[in-house]
């Protein structure tokens, strides 16, 4: 095997090295470490926006809503905003999400700081970040595979997935005691956290990157980026699970609020120890899906089914204890389940329909919130706060199930296909797409 742009690949790393292959690459580094604090900033502002509508309304279906609404233009919007990513330059894209949603959340602050925030205006700052994310979403997930060469694409992936995590771990339990104090600090804090992301984006090296070829603007890219997904099995299964287990699984800025609340009587700061806790299972979780060779539609499936099993147990802990034990392991699931399904996407799919094809994900995975959100908040609210885990945790536990045999054989036929060192799961990359990959802009 040989090395690419001048860094020195072994024969036969071993587990710990395969688990940091991508740290390898200077643009990559750069890009994992700004995104770490970035995103601990924005779970700050996550769990003071989620206490912020409970302290306005104490309503759980207010709290599902405006959840929600963060996430409805993604789901009107969504494959609109990943065809951009295919026609654009990505980092570009990301200077002007980045930022804008740096300003939203200073503007959460001073309203905020100046006890000038009505609910009407949660919701409007929520839309408006929501229209962010149409275009930040599939052009952040896209821009991995450009940072390095496709053999460590699945790693990567897997490794944003674990600082994603990481940042759960550390802004989660901040955002809990300071939101305790005050919550204009962690909106405030937030927005200073947008500069690590776009110092990262301003030092990375533009000959270094992987560019995939800009797709030309033509009429019906949006409706040929679906045929292509629905005569895919490879990317639809995976989808379709991801838009159940999305739908109605994870709400947790919904349903952990709620039992912190209403189960365990320990408000934002039992919130915070509890999404720090599972964050902590989430980076355990990372760490052994990065060092696997590859990922799999069975594993996919496994995944779905231990993941579960494991809200089904968070939902019936009778005790904080034994609710923190749980959500250790549904943090491990989340971060296996999620990581698993982007790379099956990612890695299945040709490079000039990776950016309309990370936007269904973020439909299936983001845009559904509009849609599960209020129903897990109103679950939560009438029938219960534990209600508001088992209406997530069955359904993830039944879909595995059911795609379980379609992706066995999905994954036995591209075995047959596949060269055994090729680093892909739906499908075997062709040779003229790899070369389009890792020529450097």
């Amino acid at each position: 095997m040989t090395a690419i742009k001048g860094d020195p690949v072994s024969a036969a790393p071993s587990a710990g090295r395969r688990m940091a292959a991508s740290l390898r690459y200077r643009n990559y580094r750069l890009f994992f470490f700004g995104q770490l604090v970035s995103v601990i900033g924005t779970w700050m502002q996550t769990v003071a926006q989620s206490f912020l509508v409970l302290d306005l309304t104490h309503s759980g279906t207010q709290l599902g809503l405006t959840t929600a609404a963060r996430f409805l233009p993604i789901l009107l919007f969504g494959q609109a905003g990943g065809l951009y990513a295919d026609r654009r330059d990505k980092r570009r894209i990301l200077f002007v999400t980045q930022s804008s949603a740096g300003l939203l959340a200073a503007v959460f602050a001073g309203l905020t700081g100046t006890h000038e925030i009505r609910l009407w205006i949660v919701y409007l700052l929520a839309i408006a970040l929501g229209f962010v994310n149409v275009f930040d979403n599939p052009a952040r997930q896209a821009f991995i595979s450009e940072m390095v060469p496709p053999g460590d694409l699945a790693n990567a992936v897997t490794l944003n997935s674990v600082a994603m995590n990481m940042a759960r771990v550390f802004g989660a339990a901040i955002g809990g005691v300071l939101a305790a104090i005050g919550l204009t600090l962690c909106f405030a804090l937030n927005a200073v956290s947008f500069l690590a992301v776009l110092a990262s984006l301003a030092l990375m090296s533009t000959a270094a990157l992987y560019p995939a070829r800009p797709v030309k603007k033509q009429p019906g890219q949006i409706r040929a980026g679906l045929r292509y997904v629905r005569s895919t099995p490879a990317l639809l299964v995976p989808l379709l699970m991801i838009a159940v287990v999305g739908t109605l699984a994870w709400e947790f800025q919904v349903s952990l609020p709620l039992m912190a609340t209403h189960v365990f009587g320990g408000g934002a700061a039992a919130y915070g120890v509890m999404a720090s806790v599972m964050g902590v299972g989430a980076v355990a979780g990372g760490l052994v899906s990065a060092a696997r060779a590859r990922p799999s539609g069975r594993a996919l499936c496994l995944a779905s089914i231990g993941w579960g099993i494991a809200i089904c147990v968070a939902a019936v802990a009778p005790s904080l204890p034994l609710e923190l034990a749980a959500l250790l392991f549904v943090g491990y699931g989340s971060i296996t389940f999620n990581s698993m399904a982007k790379t099956v996407l990612q890695l299945a799919a040709t490079p000039e329909m990776r950016g309309r094809v990370m936007a269904l994900w973020g439909l299936a995975w983001l845009g559904s919130t509009p849609i599960g959100g209020p129903i897990v908040g109103w679950v939560g609210q009438e029938a219960g706060a534990r209600w508001s885990l088992v209406v997530g945790g069955l359904p993830t536990l039944v879909i595995g199930l059911l795609a379980l045999p379609v992706l066995i054989k999905i994954d036995r036929r591209n075995a047959r296909v596949a060269p055994p060192d090729q680093p892909v799961s739906g499908r075997p990359v062709e040779t003229s797409e790899a070369n389009a990959t890792t020529e450097p802009r």
